[in-house]
């Protein structure tokens, strides 16, 4: 737990002193409140070494010390930090909240903010939301856009989005002109826009994310904002394609696109929803165009589906007319459903079996004609157990046919059988 996104609060001077060790000092006296500001340097130093239970030790003392205020709660924001970084959640709150009542205007504020995360995570959303109503009456503009963050993860967590609306913009407006944004306002404004801008895809707004990417953007130009744009424009263009391929109920009697148009946008719609991660729909955009009643328009979907496995049709134009392969509509499948990968990766790995199995009978010298036989025989039914196995055998046993002047010589169920 943080008092700043990431990091914990350091709430020492610039140079402290060398650490020690409190288990090494001589016995003494409960220290006075002029050495408890020492005291937290050595905790805080302690604490960045790893050495959280000395620290913790160290904090109590500068508490008991009864300082002045400001480092009473100086000590007291670092134990609660240290005591959260132990695992003791009870005793960090306990710490945190006697901070926060000090109203120390440099200390209340991160006391009030690691508080509010605290319970915030343990699902104590409704004590989480009055202390971050309490941070915003404690600190600047920067700790006023964590507050109203804060609120508005409150409001959504309700299911009121409507309500919460109001703390986003507030929790992503920037200070009015040329002031200066202090860096947790400007950390805060970049993790609320990039929060404000997933809800909103979820929730199909993509113009609205897009917009409130926007805003952190005008801050820093984080990797992750820029996915976000990235796939609010996305939406944008699946939205617009999909009403290119299927337009609206009131338009559909109308004149349609040209089949070039088209065709064009199915590939497109296509290709982006297997991006998004959703083949089936992929697959059926593509058969919607491919069955489409208008023939052109189904040819031009036809012609861009098959770019990337045959020639295009100028391409053999003169060609003499041949039968399709059998393998064409298993390409077309894999292209329609992004499956392409998963298909070669079967023909691989039947090539290494066939090659195995022919590879080991040659490399031994084998010469008996039955050894031989079984090898060959094995290395034929290899493919049989996949989809397209049956149609690797229909093939040999048409140009086989073909070839033996229309007589089948092979018997029924050959290679498996017979």
């Amino acid at each position: 737990m943080t008092t700043t996104s990431g990091r914990p609060a350091r709430s020492g001077p610039a140079e402290t002193p060398e650490a020690t060790d409190p288990e090494d000092r001589p016995e003494q006296d409960t220290p006075s409140g002029l050495d408890a500001a020492a005291l937290c340097d050595q905790a805080q130093d302690l604490a960045e070494n790893g050495h959280l239970k000395r620290s913790a030790k160290l904090y109590e003392q500068a508490v008991a010390a009864n300082p002045r205020p400001t480092v009473q709660a100086r000590a007291l924001l670092g134990l609660a930090v240290v005591q959260d970084q132990r695992g003791d959640a009870a005793a960090s709150r306990a710490a945190a909240r006697r901070a926060l009542a000090t109203g120390d205007t440099r200390y209340a504020p991160r006391a009030a903010y690691h508080l509010a995360l605290s319970l915030e995570q343990d699902g104590e959303l409704g004590e989480a939301e009055r202390v971050w109503e309490r941070l915003l009456d404690l600190g600047g503009p920067g700790y006023a856009a964590v507050a109203h963050y804060g609120l508005a993860r409150a409001a959504e967590a309700r299911g009121d989005s409507e309500g919460a609306q109001e703390d986003w913009e507030r929790a992503l407006s920037l200070p009015p002109g040329p002031e200066p944004i202090s860096r947790l306002h400007a950390v805060t404004v970049v993790e609320a826009s990039r929060d404000l801008a997933g809800r909103l895809l979820e929730r199909g707004a993509p113009g609205a994310a897009a917009a409130a990417v926007e805003r952190g953007l005008a801050v820093a130009d984080d990797p992750g904002l820029r996915l976000l744009r990235s796939a609010a424009h996305l939406e944008h263009a699946i939205a617009d394609l999909g009403a290119i391929v299927e337009p609206p109920e009131d338009e559909r009697d109308g004149p349609g696109p040209e089949p070039g148009t088209s065709g064009a946008a199915v590939e497109l719609l296509a290709g982006l929803l297997a991006l998004r991660g959703e083949p089936e729909s992929a697959e059926r955009v593509w058969h919607a165009g491919l069955t489409d009643r208008d023939p052109e328009t189904a040819e031009a979907v036809r012609r861009r589906l098959r770019r990337a496995i045959a020639p295009s049709p100028e391409e053999t134009e003169g060609a003499q007319e041949a039968a399709e392969p059998w393998w064409e509509r298993y390409l077309e499948q894999a292209v329609a459903t992004s499956s392409a990968p998963v298909l070669a990766g079967e023909l691989f790995a039947v090539v290494t079996r066939m090659h195995a199995l022919l590879a080991v009978p040659v490399a031994e010298g084998e010469s008996r004609p039955a050894e031989l036989r079984a090898a060959m025989e094995q290395a034929l039914r290899t493919p049989s157990e996949l989809v397209w196995g049956a149609d690797v055998h229909d093939d040999f046993r048409r140009r086989l046919r073909a070839a033996m002047g229309g007589q089948d010589v092979l018997p029924e169920g050959w290679p498996d059988q017979g």
